[in-house]
């Protein structure tokens, strides 16, 4: 059973891409280069909507939405796929290069594999 996600605000989305198309309108002025007009009338046209919470922007909220969907399911397994190669494939190796068995998952010639603790220095008296 897959939970339904709920789209963020019409408002909380005019708002952002207000911001978006702000820093495009101004991003020029750093290299001493003209303002972008139509990247800032369009972020004013986001503020106007945003601000009104406009249904207007259903349907880009909706295509934003699943557009983050999409990348959602196609970066998060290339970044933990890099994670895993990169991170926990060389530490298992080092491992067992050292012949290292932190979990003790080595066959036991013993009855148990119950670990005996040899000192008892806890209080259950004060636990919180």
């Amino acid at each position: 059973m897959q939970k339904s996600i709920k789209l963020p605000s019409n408002r909380n989305f005019g708002i952002v891409f207000f911001l978006v198309f702000l820093i495009i309108g101004f991003w020029p002025l750093i290299n001493t280069e003209e303002v972008r007009i139509w990247a800032i009338i369009i972020s004013l046209i986001f503020l106007l909507l945003g601000l009104a919470n406009s249904k207007l922007l259903n349907p880009l909220n909706q295509i934003w939405f699943k557009f983050g969907v999409l990348l959602s399911k196609i970066i998060s397994p290339i970044v933990m796929g890099t994670i895993f190669f990169l991170v926990v494939t060389p530490i298992g190796l080092l491992m067992k290069i050292f012949k290292k068995d932190l979990l003790n998952l080595k066959l036991n010639k013993d009855k148990t594999y119950w670990i005996k603790k040899t000192d008892s220095n806890s209080n259950m008296k004060n636990q919180f």
